[in-house]
């Protein structure tokens, strides 16, 4: 075969799974992979190896249908944004049709896989990934409540493992739940913040009565308040066989409240470095309470 024509179906394969790694978000579809295990590890005695890879791959298609359905639908949105325009869809490298059927393929086999685990961990992901095609994404443009709605999607992953080790949804996995759930608005009003003007241009309403000000700021220093308090509310022995020691609450509560001081900066700066600033903490934060939360348990 000549060697130009290898060449090109190399680089035909190379863009396919760079255009399929866009359209699942690979990078946020394994975060949501990474709460979800770190729930199911906060339940278990211990570690079944095959429910946790089948929980892995579940939830990787779950969360990878639900991005590829949302690019799908924004498809004409994605290309008015600059940090979207040279997504697939957009630029006309993937079909819409294409598109559609990976996300189906991507539910289908994510339902089937969750339900082996057990009926309650895929109907948990079915809501999710209803609640964030049909109802979330429509709404971006409709109120600022979009960010409310989009929250409950976005804190399934973290209780669904918990689930997925119990069977049953309990006050422990309810706990889990809010965590991720308040942790949510001021992590995604730092992106509407620093993305405020591509939203308006589409018609987004992503920050709090959809203004960038003081007040937008407020309600994100509010519900990190609401946020740091709920993570150290388990070191009260309140949520069942989910409790964490005095140390693991004192180190949370720190790494909280250094998403507070950011917050309380981009209060005082306005400016959207600040704003990067929450954003990633909020990240860090996530991840490091998760991390504490699992450790604390092994050393109990």
């Amino acid at each position: 075969m000549n060697s130009s024509v290898i060449s090109d179906k190399k680089i035909a394969t190379n863009t396919l799974v760079s255009d399929l790694r866009q359209l699942t978000k690979v990078g946020l579809s394994l975060s949501v992979v990474f709460s979800s295990i770190a729930g199911y590890l906060l339940a278990v005695e211990s570690i079944h190896i095959p429910t946790l890879f089948l929980l892995g791959l579940g939830g990787f298609f779950m969360v990878g249908a639900s991005n590829a359905f949302n690019q799908v639908i924004e498809k004409d949105t994605d290309a008015i944004m600059i940090r979207t325009k040279n997504r697939p869809l957009p630029t006309g490298r993937m079909s819409v049709n294409f598109a559609m059927s990976i996300a189906v393929l991507f539910t289908i086999l994510g339902l089937a896989i969750l339900y082996s685990i057990n009926p309650k961990t895929a109907l948990f992901g079915a809501i999710s990934i209803f609640l964030y095609t049909s109802v979330y994404t429509p709404l971006k443009s409709v109120t600022p409540l979009t960010v409310f709605v989009g929250a409950i999607p976005g804190a399934i992953p973290f209780m669904l493992g918990w689930v997925a080790a119990t069977n049953k949804f309990g006050i422990e996995a309810g706990m889990l739940f809010m965590i991720q759930f308040f942790w949510q608005f001021p992590h995604f009003w730092a992106i509407g913040w620093l993305q405020y003007e591509e939203y308006k241009k589409v018609g987004f309403t992503m920050l709090p009565m959809n203004v960038k000000d003081k007040n937008a700021v407020k309600q994100i220093i509010f519900y990190t308040i609401i946020m740091i308090l709920v993570s150290i509310v388990p070191v009260l022995r309140v949520s069942g066989d989910f409790y964490i020691h005095p140390i693991s609450a004192i180190i949370v509560g720190l790494f909280g409240l250094v998403m507070l001081y950011y917050g309380v900066k981009l209060h005082k700066s306005e400016q959207n470095s600040d704003a990067r600033k929450l954003m990633l903490a909020s990240v860090v934060y996530i991840t490091i309470v998760q991390v504490i939360y699992v450790i604390d348990k092994f050393l109990q």
